[in-house]
């Protein structure tokens, strides 16, 4: 269980602080050191540290709940927090480099910054990296980084991800967006720094970690988090949308609860929502009990997480959306909550994870054939 979850208490302080203080964070376009080490407080950032290097592993399901969670009170930093998990992608590096990583304690905040994949030249430790990188989300505050480098013969010529200190990379604040402003998704820059083999892995490669988190699908895994971000922005809305109904327009027409297109766009809204959140979750929750009892994640399991993250990614925008439409002129507005909630409920959708394409990708796999987009699995 998460820290502080079963009483409520430690959350409901954070989420607090988090209403309080996410204006702060838009200002200033990431999520600062201290904030993280509150979410650290409540154990996010040992939810994928295995267990023999101190860590407190989650349940796919308990760990997309908590990124939900907080995203419905700022999508920003529910992003951010999703990187919780990421410690699944570090599950790859060799146990000793694994043992350095966790020396200082379990709480390892990682990002990442995978394309465009830069060109290395070969040395007899590793690997001489240069280059600039985006979307390195979460950077500000990360106790390690990786930069996405060519991949070989080891990993089916998949991409390598090179881990670096945070002093080996330079961060370019450019980060100038409309939808998850706060994420820091900031451009980073290495230049001529020597990461020996053993300190890179391939993305979504073979885990090095015998425990059951390190057998779930990894990059899926990756794919329902971000898509847990969508999830909670929609949720926001719709209880807002429930909040707004007693309310009168500037017109003085009666309150929009007594509007039956107001009644019906939300009613078609909450069963949209809520029809693909239950696939979502049922998925993950079957997934990890194949994983928990020992077995392996099938391929076609694999394809419904695909799957069933890409679709509650595109129905958490696409009614975010509906609710703008059927709440009135009044959203347009920049200052209205509902337009932060309409840019961010976006992003990840747009993510490579949850694009379009994902759809015939899993539909192929679930049809008998191979998947149409590379990194599937």
């Amino acid at each position: 269980m998460l820290e502080g979850s079963a009483g409520d208490a430690a959350w409901e302080a954070v989420l607090t602080e988090l209403a309080e203080r996410r204006e702060e964070f838009h200002a200033q376009s990431y999520v600062p050191r201290d904030f993280v080490g509150r979410l650290k407080g409540l154990g996010l950032f040992r939810a994928s540290t295995p267990a023999r290097f101190g860590g407190a592993p989650l349940p796919p399901p308990e760990f997309l709940r908590a990124v939900e969670r907080i995203s419905s009170v700022d999508g920003s930093t529910g992003w951010v927090a999703g990187f919780g998990s990421a410690g699944t992608y570090l599950a790859c590096l060799p146990p000793e480099t694994q043992a350095e990583v966790y020396a200082e304690g379990p709480d390892v905040v990682y990002g990442g910054a995978m394309f465009p994949v830069n060109p290395v030249t070969r040395t007899e430790r590793g690997y001489l990296v240069s280059g600039r990188w985006r979307f390195a989300s979460g950077c500000m505050a990360a106790d390690l980084l990786s930069v996405g480098i060519p991949g070989d013969a080891d990993g089916d010529n998949r991409p390598r991800a090179a881990v670096l200190r945070p002093e080996q990379v330079e961060i370019v604040r450019d980060w100038d967006v409309t939808g998850m402003r706060a994420s820091g998704s900031f451009d980073v820059v290495v230049r001529d720094v020597e990461v020996p083999h053993e300190w890179t892995f391939v993305r979504g490669g073979a885990s090095c970690v015998d425990e059951p988190l390190y057998h779930y699908p990894t990059i899926g895994y990756q794919a329902q988090v971000h898509a847990a971000v969508g999830l909670g922005v929609a949720g926001a809305a719709l209880d807002f949308a429930a909040r707004a109904g007693s309310r009168t327009g500037v017109t003085g027409a009666p309150p929009l609860a007594d509007r039956a297109y107001y009644r019906t766009g939300y009613a078609q809204a909450v069963a949209s929502l809520r029809s693909a959140r239950a696939f979502y979750y049922e998925v993950a929750q079957d997934v990890w009990d194949t994983v928990a009892a020992g077995g392996e994640a099938s391929d076609e399991q694999n394809a419904q997480i695909r799957l069933s993250a890409t679709h509650v990614a595109a129905t958490a925008a696409r009614v975010v959306h509906e609710v703008c439409g059927f709440s009135g002129t009044a959203t347009i507005d920049n200052s209205h909550p509902l337009q932060r909630m309409r840019q961010d409920s976006q992003v990840p959708a747009l993510h490579a994870f949850l694009m379009p394409s994902m759809y015939d990708a899993a539909g192929s796999v679930l049809l008998g054939r191979p998947p149409t987009v590379p990194g599937f699995r």
